[in-house]
């Protein structure tokens, strides 16, 4: 009788959203938690595979583009994939991957399993392999790395552990960038915020951490809620240190629905584009009633000043648009 009904719900389902499906539009990318790379001439947009064409769990896709607005692919080294699963650790849930070069080599760190692990390439498109195929242990499950190279030559991991919730931690990595220094394992953020759980839930999640350092301070830009609630926002926090304290902005959330009038926004990257300018990289929901597949957008992200001359982030919502390929 379960699985009939399984069965039975999953027709209803089908039948609802088929021809939604079916009308997809061909030319939108739909990669969600995405990053993008810069390197030699060439944008990388990596992500979670989310179109149901692609296929689930084979690893991650890569588009390019020379100017952020026509994307061509995907164009990974493997059947359009930068990482393939079997090369690396990893059998189901590959999400959230970012990219950047370390010593020579271009690196990913990514979650796989509800872990954390590194694969390298001697390029953008791949293919990237860990050929151990072991993860950054850890005693609980971790998940959204982003490896960010401080002016003094240390490196840290941001990821979120799974603990009462979603939080986002920090540690020092080792030279080679394969284990954290264990004794430098911090928390960061936490849920505590009435937007950050709209939904009063007991397990609060903050996740997708991407850090940033202007005028000397550190800023923690993250998001908050499930992924699946439309209220998936995103906000920030600041600290003189990359191990915090951190303090979170009251202009949170700087990017949600009210403002983008899309739900679900949030879980991405901050880059530099060849003109200078901050972007922000991110995914919303397929639609009102539909969060997957979900699709991928960017916006523009800067610092202005407030009346008492503070620096603030803040998005331009005139230059949110999706991103298409060719």
């Amino acid at each position: 009788m379960r699985a009939f009904c399984i069965i039975l719900v999953s027709i209803v389902f089908w039948g609802a959203n088929a021809q939604k499906y079916m009308d997809m539009d061909s030319s939108q990318i739909y990669l969600a938690d995405p990053t993008i790379f810069y390197y030699d001439d060439t944008y990388y947009l990596y992500g979670t595979t989310g179109d149901p064409k692609m296929g689930k769990d084979k690893g991650f896709l890569v588009y390019t583009s020379k100017d952020l607005s026509e994307w061509s692919g995907p164009n990974g080294a493997k059947n359009g994939l930068a990482l393939q699963k079997g090369d690396a650790f990893g059998e189901i849930g590959f999400w959230a991957p970012q990219v950047f070069e370390y010593n020579d080599k271009f690196y990913m760190a990514y979650t796989a399993n509800e872990r954390i692990a590194m694969a390298t390439s001697n390029n953008p498109l791949g293919p990237f392999i860990n050929a151990t195929k072991e993860d950054l242990k850890a005693p609980v499950k971790q998940i959204d790395p982003f490896v960010f190279f401080d002016d003094d030559g240390k490196k840290y991991l941001y990821h979120v552990r799974l603990t009462k919730g979603n939080r986002i931690y920090v540690a020092e990595l080792q030279e080679d960038l394969m284990a954290i220094k264990p004794e430098t394992l911090r928390e960061c953020i936490v849920g505590e915020r009435e937007w950050e759980n709209t939904q009063n839930t007991d397990w609060p999640v903050t996740e997708g951490p991407t850090v940033l350092k202007y005028k000397g301070l550190y800023y923690l830009i993250y998001s908050a809620n499930d992924f699946r609630n439309p209220d998936y926002a995103v906000g920030y926090a600041v600290s003189d240190s990359p191990m915090g304290p951190w303090k979170k902005s009251d202009k949170n959330p700087i990017i949600h629905k009210g403002e983008l009038g899309e739900n679900g926004p949030g879980h991405g990257d901050v880059f530099t584009d060849t003109q200078g300018n901050l972007q922000y990289v991110l995914h919303t929901h397929f639609d009102d009633a539909m969060v997957q597949p979900r699709r991928t957008a960017m916006v523009n992200i800067q610092f202005v000043q407030d009346s008492s001359k503070s620096d603030y982030l803040k998005i331009n919502k005139n230059k949110f648009r999706f991103l298409k390929s060719q």
